[in-house]
């Protein structure tokens, strides 16, 4: 069809992010991204291809000029809000999840007639047109935080060359590709001019009294290698006893609010990653759970305070809260020697685990 859409939300800095970051926590701050922007999508774009860092979107038909911006300002409130909540929210200090704010995103979409091409029974939009939308992320534009709409698309919606809003501030531009030159009109995105979508506020917990339960220990490793180690659920079955299964988005960066699910003989026990005020240069990470008898709540928390680049020490600390006399008085006659032993071990076997995985290692 003539009147066929072609629209790419491409994450920029991607490449830099990657080379110069954790290579895990970067790919699953991308899939979030891309995830994000794929449930932003309003106009029921189909979705040709993931690629690496970009979304292949088409549509065999045109919107709206307004419908159009209006689904470009969806995707980048989409994008930075869920940026923000990364940033706001962070308890893994990798670089990855560090610099991760600093990604922006660029949007290119064009129209034409669409081609498609069939591999092993599956439909792909295929020819010129495509080559061209996709050629047009290679373009002169000096930001990285844009949306750029060819001059084919342009006319069609009839969006006029000095089209302005409160977001949008179209200019002109051209560039030349295989000696053919394709113009288009762009904006670069201010991000202030955003309103961002709010989301829950990072859970920091606040006592007025010290830990119900405390141990310490010395690790021969440094704080970011342990922090993962603690915060990386896949890790867990190698420290923590007695668990038959933990059930967790293994996609996500655990952060601020996420949760995870420990089954253990057949019940579930939710946790939710909370934190609370540590020292400056103190890594505080924590779980709280509402669900195991006959606490109301249980908090479990690991402090780790960096002594130098290749160790650190670590705090276990374990605070509950019973509000009945109740329940009290079972803590305190039997679940505190259940706690204590489990905090207890856990940090004996995590200490083993880290030694296991030193003697592994190459040098």
């Amino acid at each position: 069809m003539a009147n066929s859409l072609l629209f790419i939300p491409d994450i920029s800095g991607f490449t830099h992010f990657v080379q110069n970051t954790e290579v895990e926590h970067s790919q699953h701050v991308i899939a979030e991204l891309l995830e994000v922007l794929i449930h932003a999508n309003t106009l029921d774009l189909q979705l040709a291809e993931i690629e690496g860092d970009a979304l292949f979107f088409y549509r065999m038909d045109l919107p709206s000029q307004e419908k159009l911006l209006a689904q470009i300002e969806i995707m980048f409130t989409a994008f930075y809000s869920h940026l923000k909540l990364l940033e706001k929210n962070r308890v893994c200090p990798c670089n990855a999840c560090a610099t991760a704010p600093e990604l922006q995103l660029k949007i290119v979409a064009h129209a034409g007639e669409m081609q498609f091409i069939s591999v092993q029974d599956k439909r792909k939009p295929f020819g010129n047109l495509v080559i061209e939308a996709h050629r047009l992320l290679k373009n002169s534009i000096e930001s990285d935080n844009y949306v750029l709409i060819t001059e084919t698309l342009a006319h069609k919606i009839m969006l006029p060359a000095n089209y302005k809003s409160m977001l949008y501030t179209f200019e002109n531009g051209e560039d030349a590709f295989d000696g053919k030159t394709l113009s288009y009109q762009y904006a670069e995105i201010e991000t202030e001019s955003l309103t961002l979508n709010p989301f829950e506020a990072s859970k920091m917990v606040h006592f007025d009294c010290g830990p119900c339960l405390s141990y310490e220990k010395i690790f021969p490793i440094s704080a970011n290698e342990v922090i993962e180690l603690i915060t990386n659920y896949r890790y867990r079955h190698s420290w923590v006893d007695g668990v038959d299964k933990f059930v967790f988005e293994e996609n996500e960066v655990t952060r601020l609010g996420t949760e995870h699910t420990c089954v253990i003989n057949g019940k579930h026990f939710d946790f939710e990653t909370v934190t609370k005020p540590g020292k400056p240069g103190q890594i505080v990470y924590g779980e709280l759970t509402t669900t195991p008898p006959p606490v109301d709540e249980l908090y479990q928390f690991y402090v780790i305070t960096p002594l130098d680049g290749h160790s650190c020490k670590i705090e276990a600390e374990v605070y509950w809260k019973a509000r009945s006399p109740i329940k009290k008085l079972l803590i305190f006659l039997v679940v505190k020697k259940i706690f204590k032993k489990n905090a207890s071990r856990a940090l004996e076997n995590l200490y083993k685990f880290v030694q296991k995985r030193k003697a592994t290692m190459p040098q």
